[in-house]
């Protein structure tokens, strides 16, 4: 298997399973509900994903030129953390 292909399918399950039940998938659903328009909730989803995706790897790929992979994957975990324990604590 390419290097590009590892790094497809590993990029595709991380994201397909983080984004299982989130607050996008919820108001998907809910959106799809009132409006009855999937085709359309869809597209402007998709969109709205892609670019936002668009921000994440352009701004990952500025950062690298000045923080190390390994510094912004720890601070990345961080992050996760601190707004796990503010969801716990119900502050988010």
């Amino acid at each position: 298997m390419s290097d590009g292909l590892r790094v497809f399918l590993s990029t595709f399950a991380l994201l397909f399973v983080a984004e299982l039940g989130d607050k996008t998938q919820l108001a998907v659903i809910s959106m799809t509900a009132k409006h009855k328009m999937p085709l359309w909730i869809f597209a402007g989803a998709t969109l709205a994903l892609a670019a936002v995706t668009l921000l994440g790897v352009v701004g990952g790929q500025f950062l690298t030129r000045f923080i190390p992979e390994m510094v912004l994957r720890k601070v990345a975990a961080a992050l996760f953390v601190v707004m796990g324990l503010l969801m716990w604590f119900e502050k988010l």
